[in-house]
């Protein structure tokens, strides 16, 4: 042994009990039905002085499951017990639904809102019931101001903000060689609207290829549309929303193509990158999907705006000339690497060293589409919930919940090598979304 080196071996970090619960890989309940929202607002003043720790001992039992199977030994003789817990635990649930939908009510309510209580809030689970998800991710995102006062002068100005935009960019060039031409001979009416030919200039003509040619800019626009659509088509297949055969969905396909084409046009250093539409999707469904439909039919310029909103904390990701800088997405990975080496030393080196698996092939796209592929919708929103309301902003516990991903499946990651834990990582299994936001929070307390 070399003169100076310790024979004592260099203690381990010890692996976090809850990476051992069995409830990774539970399926989450959905039993129940949501009450109306009128008989909440009727109860609201009682629903609000529930105590805290109340609230915290229904919530901690909304993810946890019944864990007795007809396999079990002694099911059957236990069956009349198990329902009775089940029906409690239902019941149980459903008084957190109402609890929970009752405090949202109250903060929404009132004549300038509390942003950190509704951070507080919302970092808990958004109920999905009425309009109340729409209203505080716009909150959350800056969107709606704080003071109730101002919402309707605020929506209306930038939703005429959107339609000038709609106006100037989603136009024939056609038209606007009409209107230039209109403009200074005033004299369209007896033509019908139709240029003579002598005043069709050489530069405005359809095969142009000057840069200040209308023409051209416009077959260059088709290219940058046709790019956007192809990749608006494939957003949730799944979905009848998005990709169902029927008017309403192709209506939400267009709105879609819509709002990211005038996005790239207003962001030439960026434009459109493939993936944009995977983070515009959840805005626009859950603002689509407001029962308020005096707010639901300006779903697309609504999603607009929160869209510029969320992506200023992203937007250095999909600039490729800052990929190596310190706003970079590179650098953004190595900020996860590193997270996953201070809370698990032996997982890092084996993924680092061992199997080799390069963190570009995976974060990647848990970074940039804000984790919108690795789990079904539902699950989505429920994470966007505390992705929105984070106090520190969504990319630090983005981090977080990537590096308790990681964990989640350690056991399988020290087993595998480099071809086993690339496609478990970029086919990530199916979690308990609420253990994994709640490792995500211990991950924060432990730092």
């Amino acid at each position: 042994m070399p003169a100076g080196e310790s024979s004592v071996a260099k203690p381990t970090k010890r692996v976090p009990e809850w990476l051992n619960s069995p409830a990774w890989y539970t399926k989450p309940s959905h039993g129940f039905t949501p009450p109306p929202v009128e008989d909440v607002v009727q109860e609201k003043e009682a629903v609000a002085t529930t105590p805290p720790a109340a609230q915290e001992e229904i919530e901690e039992d909304e993810i946890v499951e019944e864990s007795a199977t007809k396999d079990e030994p002694g099911f059957q003789e236990n069956n009349d017990v198990s329902s009775s817990r089940f029906q409690e635990r239902a019941f149980r649930r459903t008084l957190s639904l109402d609890a929970r939908v009752g405090l949202f009510v109250v903060e929404l309510s009132r004549t300038r809102i509390h942003l950190a209580e509704l951070q507080r809030l919302a970092s808990q689970g958004i109920p999905d019931v009425g309009g109340i998800r729409a209203t505080s991710w716009k909150l959350l995102l800056g969107y709606l101001p704080r003071s109730r006062d101002g919402w309707d002068e605020e929506v209306s100005k930038k939703r005429a903000q959107y339609e000038a935009f709609k106006h100037e960019f989603l136009i024939n060039p056609s038209e606007v060689t009409r209107r230039t031409a209109g403009d200074q001979s005033g004299s369209l009416s007896s033509n019908k609207g139709f240029l003579p030919r002598h005043d069709v200039s050489h530069g405005d003509h359809p095969l142009s290829v000057g840069s200040t040619s209308v023409w051209n800019q416009f077959f260059k626009d088709t290219e940058l549309f046709e790019q956007i659509d192809r990749d608006v088509k494939r957003t949730h297949p799944d979905m009848q929303f998005f990709c169902g055969d029927n008017e309403r969905a192709h209506e939400n396909q267009e709105a879609l193509k819509r709002a990211l084409f005038i996005f790239a046009k207003l962001n030439p250093g960026i434009r459109y990158v493939q993936g944009m539409n995977e983070v515009m999707a959840p805005l626009y469904y859950v603002f689509r999907t407001d029962p308020d439909e005096s707010n639901a039919v300006h779903a697309e310029p609504d999603a607009f705006f929160c869209f510029v909103d969320l992506l200023s904390d992203f937007r250095d990701h999909f600039c490729q000339q800052l990929d190596n800088s310190a706003v970079g997405i590179r650098s953004t990975i190595s900020q996860l690497t590193n997270l996953l080496k201070m809370h698990d030393e032996e997982l890092w080196r084996h993924l680092e060293q061992v199997s080799k698996v390069n963190p570009q092939f995976y974060a990647f796209r848990w970074i940039t589409l804000l984790l919108t592929q690795e789990f079904d919708f539902a699950d989505t929103l429920r994470l966007w919930d505390s992705l929105l309301s984070n106090p520190d902003g969504p990319l630090e516990i983005l981090l977080r919940v990537c590096c308790a991903m990681l964990l989640s499946v350690r056991n399988r990651l020290l087993a595998g090598d480099f071809t086993s834990n690339l496609k478990l990582l970029q086919h990530f299994p199916r979690v308990d979304i609420h253990l994994l936001l709640k490792a995500a929070e211990e991950l924060k307390s432990s730092q």
